[in-house]
């Protein structure tokens, strides 16, 4: 929406507009809006059904019972959250909220996809020893902060979301005319260390003979960064092109959710290291069972 300045192509909610009427014109700006709330409502439906499903589920566990109801009042928050952003004009406070809560769902949805394995239940061991996945762990909060400050050197560029429009939409501008260039170089500082990181783990999950599926999730994490890397760097110099912007975006949510799997599988960071379990192969536990 906001690559293609349709931010407040429904300059209302939760109508489309403030006569009363609920869907969108026919204009590219205002459909790109209103279709952003119709896919918005099918997510919806899969989170309830996710959170209903939960509770069904026999035996019955109060882990994945908290985490699918996390799902829809997620959704619901992300409803409200969205309304107040259009409300407020697409101000850069609302709009770096509208897209954390999306990530925040994504740690509920993910963690809840990996803990309703049927191995998860069965007990299967730990992926990793505490080391590495303290490793995983302080990748998960690196990148959290990461895409913390993403959203805000975002808030502070040139796709306000209301230039299809023609509205004005303020920007981030505590440093005046170099707050985009500073926050931009911190991002990339982050960036370079999340990178760091993430390859110190990777080597760390295979000395220590991590689970091959591990091993294979943080391969792709280096990946994804690397490309993040180059993508953000070519798309600074060639002054944020809107195509480029939108692929950064998306790439950095699928990151995100390679990172809280890789997290979520890995274990405790806490645990005591006499319960961890040692991480085996995929086959050797096959052939424990």
């Amino acid at each position: 929406m906001r690559v293609t300045g349709s931010g407040l192509g429904c300059p209302d909610w939760p109508n489309c507009y403030r006569d009363g009427r609920l869907v969108a014109e026919l204009n590219s700006h205002a459909w790109i809006e209103f279709g952003n709330r119709l896919l918005s409502g099918f997510v919806g439906l899969a989170a309830v059904a996710a959170g209903l499903l939960a509770f069904f589920r026999r035996p019955f566990r109060r882990d994945l019972a908290v985490l699918g109801v996390l799902l829809p009042l997620g959704v619901i928050g992300q409803a409200v959250m969205g309304g107040l952003t259009v409300l407020y004009g697409l101000a850069p406070g609302w709009v770096m909220a509208h897209f954390g809560l999306s990530m925040l769902i994504i740690v509920a949805a993910g963690t809840l996809a990996w803990r309703a394995r049927p191995a998860f239940e069965a007990g299967e061991p730990p992926a990793a020893d505490r080391v590495t996945a303290r490793g995983a762990w302080a990748l998960f909060v690196l990148g959290g902060v990461a895409i913390f400050v993403g959203t805000a050197a975002t808030a502070a560029g040139p796709h306000a979301g209301g230039s299809g429009t023609g509205d004005i939409v303020h920007r981030l501008s505590f440093r005046g005319p170099r707050t985009l260039t500073w926050l931009v170089e911190r991002h990339g500082a982050l960036g370079g260390a999340l990178g760091l990181l993430a390859v110190g783990v990777w080597a760390l999950a295979r000395r220590r003979g991590a689970d091959r599926e591990l091993q294979t999730r943080l391969t792709r994490i280096c990946l994804l960064l690397a490309a993040q890397g180059v993508l953000g760097i070519v798309q600074y110099r060639l002054k944020l092109p809107t195509e480029m912007v939108w692929v950064h975006v998306s790439l950095a949510a699928v990151l995100w959710a390679g990172i809280v799997l890789a997290a979520v599988q890995s274990g405790s960071p806490f645990r005591e290291p006499a319960r961890e379990g040692r991480a085996v192969s995929p086959g050797a536990r096959a052939s424990a069972v």
